[in-house]
């Protein structure tokens, strides 16, 4: 045996010569392995000149120094990469996403509420989006709703503000124009809470409907919507 199971450290041989090296290597990922965070799981192209002990996940198709590295965690070392083999359980906050993950044997996934030895689980999750306002009238969002997913409520808050002749505005689904709020204020850091009183299950990817009211939108405000919902995983294949 050369290497511990989990984080694949390396061990030293009797008598071995320049013992400091496999040391060094093994607090090295220690180091990188015993708090994750990674930086990416999107980035196929290794980065240049990052900080030992950053912590990459190499997608599919990474090049250069990741060649054939897909799936793996990439450790970066004295000017190098040290390469690790993720296990299912291992949890990582991920900087590009903003949230923790945890390792289901095929990728990184949003961390469960709950989650089988299969891989079935079930997560809550925040989708969030910004949206501007468009000139007029009601419009729909270019964000949406994710399918299948169960949504317990959506926020938002205006974080540019509209100036229109309309003196609030509304927002829900078609069908439901204000099932998320309505009455709500045009100002920076104005804000909403639409909780649904029975959570509504989405079956297709839905863009959210914004109305003004009493009069339109002039295409100037932008606000940031929030989608609160609950998804459910299926089994990993077998």
């Amino acid at each position: 045996m050369s290497e511990t199971t989990n984080f694949a450290l390396p061990l030293l041989d009797g008598g071995q010569a320049q013992k400091h090296v496999t040391v060094n290597e093994a607090l090295a990922r220690i180091d990188a392995l015993g708090q994750i965070v990674i930086q990416s799981s999107t980035i196929s192209l290794p980065p240049v000149g990052v900080p030992d002990g950053q912590v990459w996940s190499v997608p599919a198709g990474g090049v250069n120094a990741w060649a054939g590295q897909a799936g793996r965690l990439a450790l970066a070392s004295n000017g190098g990469w040290i390469f690790v083999d993720p296990q299912v359980g291992w949890q990582a906050w991920q900087v590009e996403t903003g949230d923790f993950r945890t390792y289901d044997g095929s990728g990184w996934r949003k961390r469960p509420a709950a989650q089988s030895e299969s891989g079935a689980a079930t997560s809550f999750l925040v989708e969030e989006f910004d949206h501007s306002f468009q000139a007029g009238g009601a419009h729909s969002s270019i964000g949406v709703i994710p399918a299948m997913s169960v949504v317990l409520g959506v926020t938002c808050r205006v974080i540019t503000q509209e100036t229109g002749s309309l003196s609030s505005w509304k927002f829900g689904v078609a069908g439901a124009h204000d099932r998320y709020g309505s009455g709500l204020g045009i100002a920076k850091n104005t804000w909403g809470r639409g909780i649904t009183g029975s959570p509504v299950t989405y079956y297709s990817d839905t863009p959210l409907l914004v109305t003004p009211e009493n009069g339109d939108f002039d295409g100037v405000g932008v606000v940031r919507f929030a989608v609160h919902l609950a998804f459910l995983n299926v089994p990993q294949p077998v």
